[in-house]
């Protein structure tokens, strides 16, 4: 599981980690540590709630560790005058005891000092990296077995006042990779914000990218036995400097990227719920939990809403929402979100104008069933804290009005909301339009039957229900829709297009170049910020596709072809006419994943990604695109789209 471990003796690299001088100290003796996977965490009992939950973690590089903490004599070659805080509250006053009285700052500082000094990057651990690497291949509470060998305690109680302890480092057995003084002896700051741990398995977690407190690991002298275990998690304010806490360094060329960071480069991240079960008494949470919207907020949040209900057309659904905190690794249990008792509550949308303001509009029906619903909106200037009353846009009970997630707006600012024509599967799709703000909306309808869905055809409604709308350079609508599926020349069913140059009076149909989806499954159509249309769907339905019509030809970052299925995301950078860059939505790494509602468990893999799900899509400022399936949140960026 670790590849090959690696012990060293306490003379690594020529140098006794025992009689290290002041004058050799700018060599800290370092050892390998190999690429690997662990899991992180425990169980989280009690007070220890916060190493929950116990999840799989890659470390995809190897990298290098100090073999002790840093000591005094090493720290004070980069800050001389630290020597005065030496032996303060009894401890640390000689040369190789590990230095104490040290900030986060402090820490980060004397890292890149040594990364100057000697041409090498120097950081602190990520807190993964420093779990794994203090496990060494166990899973009992110290790597020394289920209890700390008494030869490793420094006054393990709650000590009001410290006795004087020895904190020279190297003294007692290494672990497995030849790590002294892991368990114990001080605390050691890490590189990350302190955080909830994610669900799910991950790659080179690095905590979010901001927080209040850094996490601390290994505990100290003075500080009961039980904060010592290998999973035990601490953290502390950054300015904060005591006697209990000093620090390791990692030397690396791998540059850890925060949860949540805007990058230049290719960003992929592990799906995670955000459909989680609320925790409040009252808040009503049912078996099914389906069509989700979502969108960001300006100070960084996410914001998640969908319909729980245990029959789609009952009158027991409510509207609940969940938010990501900005920087947070885990979405917050679900809440009530909007309720009229008694009515169904079938489509949501969310949109965040970029203007200050956020929108949610929502169908409410008169009985149980989704087709006669009126339209309501609310909205939000202090990033959907709290809303405004909700106001009726749309009063007749009738069809046309199952609100559809993907609001957009125009170049003029008019903002557009696109609705389900039908309860049918094949009834199209409808766009209300408000070019004031919200204020009023118009649906262009002019009362005219359901058209015949063919190539070249017109109509006054989109092809396909679950539409996708986005503006046109030139002032056009483009529509991409489920069902009433066109045949191209060459007789293949396709995802039918529909285009207008009249706001949605009336549409011509097409063929698109993409397979068509059926029952559970919605897709995503949007602007990127960048400039290119962007299409999430799905390569066909796992139970109703033909098998030999099942899945597409995509490239790979090597340019080698093969076949993939499921949720793939498309680029066109001429306003829909081609779509040059198609990628399966999968970083490769085998997962079993809940797709929760219609979709269930299914394998992620290299080849393979979620079958089908509804999914909603917004694109944060960082750049970062959030989709959302019916129960899971995906991220990533152009860059990746495109590698």
């Amino acid at each position: 599981m670790y590849g090959v471990c690696k012990k060293i003796c306490l003379s690594f690299i020529g140098l006794s980690v025992l009689t290290i001088s002041a004058q050799e100290a700018a060599l800290i003796p370092m050892v390998d540590i190999p690429a690997g996977t662990f899991y992180m965490g425990s169980e989280g009992k009690g007070e220890d709630y916060d190493e929950a939950p116990l999840h799989k973690v890659v470390i995809s590089h190897p990298f290098r560790m100090g073999v002790t903490e840093v000591t005094n004599a090493q720290y004070e070659q980069f800050r001389p005058e630290h020597k005065a805080l030496r032996g303060k509250d009894n401890v640390s006053a000689g040369d190789d005891e590990a230095v104490v009285n040290v900030s986060y700052q402090d820490a980060v500082d004397f890292c890149e000092w040594l990364s100057r000094k000697e041409g090498k990057y120097y950081r602190l651990p990520t807190e993964a990296e420093w779990e794994y690497a203090c496990r060494a291949g166990t899973y009992t509470s110290y790597y020394t077995g289920d209890g700390l060998p008494a030869a490793m305690q420094r006054n393990q109680i709650v000590a009001r006042d410290y006795k004087p302890v020895s904190l020279k480092v190297g003294q007692t057995p290494a672990n497995a990779f030849g790590l002294y003084d892991m368990h114990g002896n001080v605390e050691e700051w890490c590189l990350d914000w302190y955080a909830p741990y994610r669900a799910g398995e991950q790659v080179d977690p690095a905590g979010p990218e901001t927080g209040e407190f850094r996490v601390t690991r290994g505990g100290s002298h003075h500080t009961p036995v039980q904060y010592l275990r290998s999973a035990n998690r601490m953290a502390m304010i950054p300015e904060d400097k005591h006697s209990l806490t000093g620090f390791r360094v990692v030397q690396s060329d791998y540059r850890p990227v925060p949860f949540g960071k805007e990058v230049s480069g290719a960003f992929f991240a592990d799906p995670i719920p955000f459909v989680v079960q609320p925790v409040l008494p009252g808040v009503p949470f049912y078996r099914h939990n389906h069509q989700p919207s979502v969108t960001w907020c300006d100070n960084g949040d996410l914001l998640a809403a969908w319909f729980s209900a245990n029959e789609e057309n009952g009158r027991g659904m409510v509207v609940l929402f969940s938010r990501l905190r900005a920087g947070a690794e885990a979405w917050e249990p679900a809440s009530l979100f909007f309720k009229v008792p008694d009515r169904n509550m079938t489509g949501t949308s969310l949109f965040n104008d970029g203007k200050g303001t956020m929108y949610h509009l929502n169908g409410v029906e008169a009985a149980g069933d989704w087709q006669n619903l009126m339209m309501v909106m609310r909205t939000s200037t202090d990033d959907g804290l709290t809303w405004s009353r909700p106001r009726i846009i749309a009063p007749e009970h009738t069809k046309r009005h199952q609100i559809i997630s993907g609001t957009s707006q125009t170049p003029e600012g008019w903002l557009i909301q696109v609705c389900d024509a039908g309860p049918g599967s094949h009834d199209g799709a409808a766009v209300h339009i408000s070019k004031d703000g919200g204020k009023s909306w118009t649906d262009s309808w002019d009362g005219a039957p359901l058209p015949e869905f063919k190539e070249g055809g017109k109509g006054t409604t989109i092809a396909g229900i679950h539409a996708g709308v986005v503006s046109l350079k030139n002032g056009s609508l483009m529509a991409l829709g489920r069902g009433n599926s066109l045949k191209d020349k060459t007789g293949r069913k396709r995802m039918p297009m529909s285009l207008s140059t009249d706001l949605g009076k009336t549409w011509t149909y097409y063929a698109s170049e993409f397979p068509p989806i059926d029952g559970g499954q919605r897709l995503v159509l949007m602007r990127l910020k960048e400039g290119p249309l962007l299409l999430v769907s799905f390569t066909d339905h796992p139970q109703r596709t033909p098998e030999a019509e099942r899945g597409m030809e995509f490239t790979d970052s090597e340019g080698n072809r093969f076949k993939g299925y499921g949720m793939y995301a498309a680029l066109s950078y001429d306003e829909g006419k081609t779509w040059p860059v198609k990628r399966l939505l999968t970083d490769g790494r085998e997962r079993f994943l809940n797709g929760g509602a219609w979709t269930g468990f299914f394998t992620m893999d290299a080849t393979h990604a979620e079958p089908r799900g509804y999914l909603a899509g917004t694109q944060s400022p960082d750049g970062v695109i959030h989709i959302l399936s019916s129960r899971l949140h995906y991220r990533f960026n152009l860059a990746w789209l495109l590698r």
